[in-house]
Protein backbone atom coordinates (compact mmCIF):
# COMPACT_ATOMS: atom_id res chain seq x y z
CA UNK A 1 0.00 0.00 0.00
CA UNK A 2 3.15 2.78 0.89
CA UNK A 3 4.28 1.73 -2.22
CA UNK A 4 1.68 2.65 -4.70
CA UNK A 5 0.17 5.06 -2.47
CA UNK A 6 4.26 7.00 -2.79
CA UNK A 7 3.93 5.91 -6.91
CA UNK A 8 1.08 7.65 -7.19
CA UNK A 9 2.15 10.57 -5.40
CA UNK A 10 5.36 10.77 -7.70
CA UNK A 11 3.41 11.19 -10.75
CA UNK A 12 1.02 13.66 -9.11
CA UNK A 13 3.68 15.55 -8.12
CA UNK A 14 5.44 15.61 -11.74
CA UNK A 15 1.78 17.06 -12.51
CA UNK A 16 1.79 19.54 -10.15
CA UNK A 17 5.50 20.73 -11.18
CA UNK A 18 4.72 21.15 -15.06
CA UNK A 19 1.12 23.04 -14.02
CA UNK A 20 3.27 25.68 -11.80
CA UNK A 21 6.20 26.21 -14.82
CA UNK A 22 3.48 27.03 -16.92
CA UNK A 23 1.74 29.48 -14.89
CA UNK A 24 5.26 31.27 -14.12
CA UNK A 25 6.15 31.17 -17.45
CA UNK A 26 2.67 32.82 -18.95
CA UNK A 27 2.31 35.43 -16.44
CA UNK A 28 6.13 36.21 -16.83
CA UNK A 29 5.34 36.94 -20.43
CA UNK A 30 2.17 38.80 -19.16
CA UNK A 31 5.13 41.16 -17.01
CA UNK A 32 7.70 41.13 -20.15
CA UNK A 33 5.28 42.00 -23.17
CA UNK A 34 2.91 44.32 -21.05
CA UNK A 35 4.63 47.50 -21.53
CA UNK A 36 0.98 49.16 -22.00
CA UNK A 37 0.28 48.38 -18.20
CA UNK A 38 1.03 50.54 -15.44
CA UNK A 39 4.39 49.68 -14.27
CA UNK A 40 1.85 48.83 -10.69
CA UNK A 41 0.21 46.18 -11.73
CA UNK A 42 3.09 44.57 -13.76
CA UNK A 43 4.99 44.84 -10.08
CA UNK A 44 1.28 42.73 -8.72
CA UNK A 45 1.59 40.25 -11.61
CA UNK A 46 5.46 39.84 -11.21
CA UNK A 47 5.05 39.04 -7.72
CA UNK A 48 2.75 36.77 -8.59
CA UNK A 49 5.03 35.32 -10.40
CA UNK A 50 7.64 34.80 -7.55
CA UNK A 51 4.83 33.03 -5.42
CA UNK A 52 4.18 30.37 -7.90
CA UNK A 53 7.84 29.97 -8.29
CA UNK A 54 7.55 28.58 -4.77
CA UNK A 55 5.29 25.71 -5.84
CA UNK A 56 8.42 24.82 -8.21
CA UNK A 57 10.40 24.80 -5.22
CA UNK A 58 8.40 22.98 -3.43
CA UNK A 59 7.10 20.01 -6.32
CA UNK A 60 11.41 19.58 -7.12
CA UNK A 61 12.14 18.80 -3.03
CA UNK A 62 9.24 16.77 -3.42
CA UNK A 63 10.01 14.54 -6.44
CA UNK A 64 13.32 14.36 -5.05
CA UNK A 65 12.02 13.09 -1.63
CA UNK A 66 9.11 10.72 -2.89
CA UNK A 67 12.39 8.99 -6.12
CA UNK A 68 14.71 7.91 -3.23
CA UNK A 69 12.28 6.69 -1.04
CA UNK A 70 10.68 4.80 -3.73
CA UNK A 71 14.22 3.69 -4.80
CA UNK A 72 15.07 2.42 -1.20
CA UNK A 73 11.69 0.47 -0.94
CA UNK A 74 12.45 -1.35 -4.41
CA UNK A 75 15.77 -2.26 -2.78
CA UNK A 76 17.96 -0.50 -4.96
CA UNK A 77 19.61 1.75 -2.07
CA UNK A 78 20.38 -0.04 0.77
CA UNK A 79 18.37 0.08 4.09
CA UNK A 80 14.67 -0.49 2.63
CA UNK A 81 11.93 1.44 5.05
CA UNK A 82 14.89 2.69 7.60
CA UNK A 83 16.38 4.77 4.55
CA UNK A 84 12.61 5.50 3.10
CA UNK A 85 11.91 7.07 6.48
CA UNK A 86 15.41 8.90 6.57
CA UNK A 87 14.94 10.65 3.43
CA UNK A 88 11.47 11.88 4.31
CA UNK A 89 12.88 13.44 7.16
CA UNK A 90 15.74 14.95 4.85
CA UNK A 91 13.15 16.10 2.76
CA UNK A 92 10.82 17.51 5.48
CA UNK A 93 13.99 19.62 6.32
CA UNK A 94 14.41 20.53 3.30
CA UNK A 95 10.79 21.99 2.53
CA UNK A 96 10.97 23.84 5.41
CA UNK A 97 13.86 25.14 4.64
CA UNK A 98 12.94 26.05 1.10
CA UNK A 99 9.83 28.00 3.06
CA UNK A 100 11.95 29.77 5.52
CA UNK A 101 13.60 31.48 2.07
CA UNK A 102 10.65 32.55 0.27
CA UNK A 103 9.25 33.83 3.58
CA UNK A 104 12.60 35.95 3.99
CA UNK A 105 12.67 36.74 0.54
CA UNK A 106 13.09 40.87 0.53
CA UNK A 107 15.14 40.68 4.04
CA UNK A 108 18.63 40.76 4.68
CA UNK A 109 18.83 37.67 6.33
CA UNK A 110 17.17 36.68 3.32
CA UNK A 111 19.71 36.74 0.83
CA UNK A 112 22.25 34.73 3.28
CA UNK A 113 19.08 31.58 3.13
CA UNK A 114 18.67 31.97 -0.64
CA UNK A 115 22.70 31.96 -1.09
CA UNK A 116 22.58 28.58 0.90
CA UNK A 117 19.68 27.15 -0.91
CA UNK A 118 21.45 27.31 -4.00
CA UNK A 119 24.61 26.07 -2.37
CA UNK A 120 22.46 23.01 -1.42
CA UNK A 121 21.21 22.30 -4.82
CA UNK A 122 24.59 22.67 -6.10
CA UNK A 123 25.33 20.00 -3.89
CA UNK A 124 22.25 17.82 -4.73
CA UNK A 125 23.41 18.40 -8.42
CA UNK A 126 26.75 16.27 -7.44
CA UNK A 127 25.56 13.93 -5.51
CA UNK A 128 22.81 12.92 -8.30
CA UNK A 129 25.74 12.99 -10.74
CA UNK A 130 27.84 11.00 -8.82
CA UNK A 131 25.32 8.43 -7.82
CA UNK A 132 24.59 7.90 -11.64
CA UNK A 133 28.31 8.10 -13.05
CA UNK A 134 28.65 5.39 -9.78
CA UNK A 135 31.12 7.15 -8.22
CA UNK A 136 28.80 6.69 -5.23
CA UNK A 137 27.16 3.72 -4.64
CA UNK A 138 29.00 1.62 -7.62
CA UNK A 139 28.01 -1.65 -5.70
CA UNK A 140 24.62 -1.09 -4.91
CA UNK A 141 21.33 -2.76 -7.25
CA UNK A 142 20.69 0.20 -8.63
CA UNK A 143 19.29 -0.60 -12.66
CA UNK A 144 21.07 1.37 -15.61
CA UNK A 145 17.84 3.13 -15.96
CA UNK A 146 17.60 4.42 -13.15
CA UNK A 147 21.12 5.81 -12.88
CA UNK A 148 20.10 7.70 -16.07
CA UNK A 149 17.24 9.09 -14.59
CA UNK A 150 19.01 10.29 -11.83
CA UNK A 151 21.31 12.19 -14.10
CA UNK A 152 18.35 13.69 -16.10
CA UNK A 153 17.13 15.19 -12.91
CA UNK A 154 20.58 16.74 -12.31
CA UNK A 155 20.01 18.17 -15.59
CA UNK A 156 16.37 19.40 -14.76
CA UNK A 157 17.96 20.96 -11.91
CA UNK A 158 20.27 22.91 -13.59
CA UNK A 159 17.99 23.87 -16.12
CA UNK A 160 16.47 25.30 -12.80
CA UNK A 161 19.83 26.93 -11.67
CA UNK A 162 20.19 28.36 -15.38
CA UNK A 163 16.67 29.95 -15.58
CA UNK A 164 17.43 31.93 -12.31
CA UNK A 165 20.72 33.08 -13.26
CA UNK A 166 18.68 34.27 -16.01
CA UNK A 167 16.50 36.16 -14.34
CA UNK A 168 19.52 38.25 -12.51
CA UNK A 169 19.24 40.99 -14.77
CA UNK A 170 15.72 40.87 -14.72
CA UNK A 171 16.09 41.93 -10.89
CA UNK A 172 18.15 44.63 -11.46
CA UNK A 173 16.26 46.38 -14.56
CA UNK A 174 13.40 45.79 -12.60
CA UNK A 175 14.66 47.47 -9.53
CA UNK A 176 16.15 50.42 -12.01
CA UNK A 177 12.29 50.21 -13.82
CA UNK A 178 10.68 50.48 -10.10
CA UNK A 179 13.20 54.04 -9.20
CA UNK A 180 13.04 55.76 -12.33
CA UNK A 181 10.30 54.44 -14.60
CA UNK A 182 9.81 52.25 -17.40
CA UNK A 183 11.68 53.25 -20.77
CA UNK A 184 11.96 51.59 -24.32
CA UNK A 185 15.35 50.05 -23.36
CA UNK A 186 14.73 48.57 -20.34
CA UNK A 187 11.47 46.81 -21.89
CA UNK A 188 13.97 45.62 -24.80
CA UNK A 189 15.60 43.82 -21.59
CA UNK A 190 12.95 42.42 -20.00
CA UNK A 191 11.92 40.93 -22.75
CA UNK A 192 15.34 39.20 -23.39
CA UNK A 193 15.32 38.00 -19.99
CA UNK A 194 11.77 36.50 -21.19
CA UNK A 195 13.06 34.73 -24.23
CA UNK A 196 16.58 33.22 -22.43
CA UNK A 197 14.40 31.73 -19.13
CA UNK A 198 12.28 30.22 -21.79
CA UNK A 199 14.67 28.82 -23.64
CA UNK A 200 16.12 26.75 -20.39
CA UNK A 201 12.76 26.49 -19.43
CA UNK A 202 12.14 24.20 -22.57
CA UNK A 203 15.40 22.48 -22.45
CA UNK A 204 14.24 21.49 -18.39
CA UNK A 205 11.07 20.12 -20.34
CA UNK A 206 12.89 17.75 -22.03
CA UNK A 207 14.60 16.46 -19.35
CA UNK A 208 11.63 15.80 -17.95
CA UNK A 209 10.16 13.83 -20.71
CA UNK A 210 13.29 12.18 -21.29
CA UNK A 211 12.93 11.47 -17.47
CA UNK A 212 8.97 10.21 -17.91
CA UNK A 213 10.41 8.30 -21.36
CA UNK A 214 13.16 6.30 -19.22
CA UNK A 215 10.57 5.58 -15.98
CA UNK A 216 7.54 4.14 -18.81
CA UNK A 217 10.10 1.85 -20.53
CA UNK A 218 13.32 1.59 -18.45
CA UNK A 219 15.85 0.95 -21.13
CA UNK A 220 18.46 -1.67 -20.39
Amino acid sequence: MLLQTLLAAHIAVLGYWLGSELVINSTYRRVAYGSQLPFQERTRWMDHVMNVDQHVRYALVLQAGLGFMLAALFGFIPGGRASAWAVAGVATLWLAFVELAHRLRGRPAGRWVAALDRRMRYLFIVLLLALSAGWIGATWPMPFWLRVKLALFAGVMACGVGIRLALLAHFRTWALMASEGPTPRTDATIRRVYVRATSVLALLWLFIAAIVWVSLWKPM
